[in-house]
C-alpha cells in the first residue's frame, strides 16, 4: 500500500489515539469546549444588568470577546463562523456593549449600528430578543408575543400543552411565561437606550409580528389569539393567573433537582434566574444561586478572551471518544477504556424524567449529554453510549453491571420509538405540527420530531445489541429512514451540519440493519457523497445549507465532515474506492504533528437556521474513528 498515499495510516492512528487518551480526565471522561455564538456572552451581560450586578469589568470582557472575535467587515455579527451578519445577534451585541460602557460613537458601534439598520432594524429581530429588550424598556410589550402562564394548566390531551412541545422549548418557555406575566421593568443608565436602531419609529403597530399574506393560516390564527390574550390581560381578566404561576414555580423548582441547572442549558438557566426573581425570590436564594453557580461553570477565560459555553458535553464526548478509540484498535482492557466505561456506568439516568409523561411501561434509563440532567436523558447520547459499552465489553457476563445497564438502555430506546418508526432526541411522537407556528416559535425547534440521523444511529445500536433485521422496531425504523432520503441520494442532518452528516448516519444505520450495499438507496447515497467531495479530497458543508438546500455538501473541507464522508463510503461498501482513498489521504495530510486536526468551522447543530455549535473535540475523535474504520475495512 506504499504507493497509494496511505503508508502513514497506522502511525496517524497511533498518534491520534495517544492525543485523545492524554486528554482524558482523571475520572475517565472527556469533555471538549462547546462553542456557540455571541448570544451567550450578550445574554449573560443582560442577566447581570437584570440582577443589578453590573460587574463592568466582566461585562466589558464579554463584549470585547463578542466584538473582537465575531464582528464582520460589514459591521454585523454572524451566528456561525463564516456566516453572514444576523440582525438579532447584532442587536444584542450592540445593546450589551452599551450596558458595558461602550460609546455609540466607537467605530465598532457605528459600524454595528449601520449594519443593523441595513438589516431592517430591531423589528426584524426574533421574539426572544424582543422579550429581552422589553425587560429593559427597549421594546414595547405590545410587540412581544404573549406566553400565557395558564398553559401550565392545560391537560395532556389538549392539543397545545407543555408536554406537546419539545423538551428544550418547555425549559425555555415556562420561565419566559413567568416573565411575560410579570413584565418587569429594568431601567438602563442614560445613553444606553437603543432608539437609534429602530426603522420607522420607536413605537407603533409596526413593532408587532406580521401576519402571513394568506388570511387563513395557523400563524394568523395564533396572532389573533395573541391579540385576544393581550386585551384580556390589559383588562385584568386573568382568573387563573395565580394558580398558573404557582404551577410554573413548582415546575421550575422540581426541575432543578437532579440537574446542573434548568435543562442544564444556558438559555433555560438564564430565563429561570429571571423568572425566580420575578416570583419573589431574592438573588441570594439557594434556588437562584443554583442556576447562577452552574451558569458560571460555563465560563472560560484564556488567551482568546472571556466567553461562555451553551452547556457542557461530557456524556456525548465520552461516548464518541470511547467508540473512536476502540475502532482505532485500542484494547478493551486499556486503562483509558476501563475508566471511560466506569464513568459512563456511573452516569446512567435512573429516575423518571419528562419523557415518562408520554412513555409508559419501561424502567428509567438512558444517558444525558451533560454531567447531570436527569429529567432529560436523550436517545442520541444513550445509543452512542450503548454502542461504546457493547464494544468495550465483548465477553461480559449476563448479570454484570454493564450487561444490566445495556439491557435497561436498550429497553428504554425501544420504548422511545415513535409511531412513524423514527426516533427523536428527547420525546416520542412529538409531532403536533401546528405548534411550529405559534408566535414565539422562531427558534425553529418548537417540536422534537423523529429524524433520519437519530433513527439510523438507533438502528445501528439495536442491531449491534442483537436485534435482527426482522425485528418489528428495526423494520419500522428502516422504512422511516428510506422515506426520508432526498431525491439526490442524501439525507438531512438535524444534529450535525448537515447533509454530509445525515447521509453518513443513514448509510451506516441502514447497512447495519441489513440493507445491502447494492441497494439503490445506498448506491445513490454513495454517489452523492462522491459527487460533493472537494478537490482536495475532503468534505465540507456550512450551516447555510439549512436555509438554502442548494448549498448541501458545499463548503471548505473540515476534519470532522471529511471523517463523516469517509465513514459513509466505508459503510456503503466503498472503502476501496478512489473517493474514500482521497478522503483518507486528506485526513493523513492535515493531521498535525502532535496527532490532532485543526477546525475553525461550526459543524454541530443546535437549532437549524438559529443556533450552531463548534464541538472542539469533533476535529479529533471523528477523524480518528474514520481512520480506524477505514483500516478495518479497506481490504474487504
Amino acid at each position: 500500500m506504499s504507493g497509494d498515499g496511505l503508508s502513514g495510516l497506522d502511525a496517524a492512528i497511533s498518534r491520534g489515539a495517544e492525543w485523545l487518551i492524554a486528554r482524558q480526565c482523571d475520572d475517565g471522561h472527556w469533555v471538549g469546549e462547546l462553542e456557540g455564538d455571541t448570544i451567550l456572552e450578550t445574554e449573560y451581560v443582560l442577566l447581570l444588568a437584570f440582577l443589578g450586578r453590573e460587574d463592568r469589568a466582566l461585562m466589558r470582557d464579554l463584549c470585547r470577546y463578542a466584538v473582537g472575535q465575531w464582528q464582520l467587515a460589514d459591521g454585523g455579527i454572524p451566528i456561525y463562523a463564516g456566516g453572514p451578519s444576523e440582525v438579532s445577534a447584532s442587536t444584542k451585541v450592540y445593546f450589551a456593549c452599551k450596558l458595558a460602557g461602550y460609546s455609540a460613537t466607537d467605530p465598532c458601534m457605528r459600524r454595528l449600528r449601520e449594519r443593523i439598520l441595513a438589516l431592517g432594524g430591531v423589528t426584524e429581530c426574533n421574539t426572544f430578543t424582543k422579550l429581552y429588550l422589553a425587560l429593559f424598556g427597549q421594546y414595547d410589550w405590545d410587540g412581544v408575543p404573549t406566553i400565557p402562564p395558564e398553559i401550565m394548566l392545560l391537560p395532556r390531551w389538549f392539543y397545545l400543552n407543555i408536554y406537546a412541545m419539545s423538551s428544550w422549548s418547555r425549559a425555555l418557555l415556562i420561565p419566559l411565561a413567568v416573565l411575560n406575566a410579570a413584565k418587569p421593568a429594568r431601567s438602563v443608565p442614560p445613553g444606553c437606550e437603543i432608539d437609534e436602531l429602530f426603522v420607522g419609529g420607536r413605537h407603533g403597530k409596526h413593532l408587532r409580528l406580521r401576519p402571513t399574506p394568506r388570511v387563513v393560516s395557523w400563524r394568523n390564527a395564533f396572532l389573533a389569539l395573541d391579540r385576544v390574550l393581550k386585551v384580556m390581560d390589559a383588562a385584568g381578566i386573568r382568573p387563573l393567573r395565580r394558580r398558573a404561576l404557582r404551577c410554573a414555580e413548582e415546575w421550575l423548582l422540581e426541575h432543578q433537582q437532579g440537574s446542573d441547572g434548568l435543562g442544564a442549558i444556558f438559555p433555560a438557566m438564564t430565563h429561570a434566574v429571571m423568572a425566580l426573581v420575578c416570583l419573589g425570590y431574592d438573588a441570594d436564594h439557594p434556588a437562584v444561586q443554583h442556576e447562577l453557580r452552574h451558569l458560571a461553570s460555563f465560563m472560560l477565560r484564556d488567551e482568546r478572551g472571556v466567553r461562555l459555553q451553551p452547556c457542557l458535553s461530557p456524556g456525548w464526548d465520552t461516548a464518541i471518544a470511547l467508540s473512536a478509540l476502540l475502532d482505532a484498535g485500542t484494547a478493551p482492557t486499556h486503562s483509558a477504556v476501563r475508566r471511560a466505561v466506569d464513568w459512563l456506568l456511573a452516569h446512567e439516568v435512573r429516575r423518571l424524567g419528562d419523557w415518562s409523561r408520554t412513555v409508559r411501561g419501561v424502567a428509567p434509563s438512558g444517558w444525558a449529554f451533560e454531567y447531570c440532567n436527569e429529567h432529560y436523558p436523550d436517545v442520541d447520547d444513550t445509543i452512542m453510549t450503548l454502542m461504546g459499552l457493547n464494544k468495550a465489553e465483548p465477553g461480559r457476563a449476563p448479570g454484570d453491571a454493564v450487561s444490566q445497564a445495556i439491557s435497561r438502555g436498550q429497553a428504554w430506546v425501544l420504548a422511545m420509538q415513535s409511531r412513524n418508526g423514527g426516533w427523536a432526541s428527547f420525546d416520542r411522537d412529538n409531532t403536533r405540527m401546528a405548534l411550529q407556528y405559534v408566535p414565539y416559535a422562531d427558534h425553529n425547534a418548537m417540536l422534537d420530531p423523529p429524524t433520519a440521523d437519530i433513527t439510523a444511529r438507533s438502528l445501528e445500536c439495536l442491531t449491534a445489541l442483537g436485534l435482527g433485521a426482522d425485528h418489528p422496531a428495526i423494520r419500522r425504523g428502516v422504512r422511516f429512514v428510506r422515506r426520508e432520503q432526498e431525491r439526490d441520494g442524501s439525507w438531512f442532518g438535524r444534529w450535525g451540519v448537515n447533509y454530509v452528516y445525515g447521509t453518513w448516519q443513514a448509510v451506516r444505520g441502514l447497512t447495519a440493519a441489513g440493507v445491502p450495499a447494492a441497494d439503490p438507496c445506498i448506491r445513490r447515497a454513495a454517489g452523492w457523497l462522491a459527487a460533493v467531495q472537494n478537490d482536495d479530497g475532503g468534505w465540507g458543508e456550512t450551516p447555510a445549507s439549512y436555509a438554502d438546500p442548494t448549498r448541501r455538501g458545499v463548503g471548505p473541507s473540515t476534519a470532522s465532515q471529511t471523517a463523516w464522508g469517509v465513514m459513509g463510503l466505508v459503510h456503503a461498501g466503498e472503502a476501496g474506492s478512489e473517493a474514500c482513498r482521497r478522503g483518507v489521504q486528506y485526513l493523513l495530510r492535515t493531521q498535525t504533528p502532535d496527532g490532532t486536526w485543526e477546525e475553525p468551522w461550526f459543524t454541530g447543530t443546535g437549532f437549524p437556521c438559529v443556533f450552531y455549535l463548534r464541538y472542539h473535540l469533533y476535529r479529533h475523535y471523528f477523524p480518528l474513528w474514520a481512520l480506524g474504520q477505514f483500516r478495518e475495512r479497506r481490504d474487504d
